[in-house]
């Protein structure tokens, strides 16, 4: 089956989830406008198609030994406990925490409980979600790193940024950037379309409310 078939089932099934939402006015985490939104913590709500999409990057990577699935944050965890079960062979599964680093600045840190797992030597293959910036992918594979590890290579559900470059295997389900506005360039503002305060950047903050006629579909 050819890549692009492929990848809008995944597409598909990531819609199923509730987790992309089109058609509609969001602002995102930049706190620039878009009429798209993928949310990520709706990935993982359901249990089967979680698992499915694990099983597709852990076979993507099926002919790879690996030691350790690396992951960041629930949603992602929550994912690569899915890969590392599915994985050939049976890799751990370790979670990294953010926390402040060198010179202050915010990383990404290796529970100490995991240290023994997490050798000179070892395969890790680390999992991701959503890739925008690629900043705590990085941090993960510096991780790795400083413990003398090696990535053998990334797996994410949906990648936003298709010109960015790790040196190591990568592994998108889906590959989609869609355009994004500054407010006083914003269309959807210029016409008046209400924003979405469910989901994005105004989430949690006025009551919710979906904007008239907005709905879930592909694209």
């Amino acid at each position: 089956m050819e890549a692009e078939v492929l990848e809008r089932i995944n597409r598909g099934i990531i819609l199923r989830t509730g987790a992309y939402l089109t058609n509609d006015h969001f602002i995102i985490s930049s706190g620039r406008h878009a009429r798209e939104y993928v949310e990520k913590r709706l990935v993982t709500t359901e249990p089967g198609f979680t698992e499915g999409l694990g099983d597709i990057i852990a076979t993507h990577y099926g002919a790879s030994p690996v030691d350790v699935v690396l992951t960041s944050g629930i949603g992602a965890s929550i994912l690569g406990h899915c890969v590392a079960r599915a994985h050939p062979s049976r890799p751990k599964l370790l979670y990294a925490v953010k926390g402040k680093g060198r010179e202050g600045k915010t990383e990404v840190v290796l529970p100490p409980e995991f240290f023994p797992f997490l050798f000179s030597g070892s395969s890790t293959l680390i999992v991701e979600d959503i890739l925008t910036t690629g900043s705590t992918i990085r941090s993960l594979i510096r991780l790795v790193e400083e413990r003398d590890g090696r990535v053998v290579g990334i797996g994410t559900l949906w990648n936003r940024s298709a010109g960015i470059k790790f040196g190591c295997p990568f592994f998108a389900l889906v590959t989609k950037n869609f355009p994004t506005y500054l407010r006083e360039e914003c269309p959807l503002c210029r016409k008046g379309v209400p924003l979405n305060t469910q989901y994005g950047g105004l989430a949690g903050g006025a009551a919710p409310k979906r904007s008239r006629g907005s709905r879930r579909t592909g694209s």
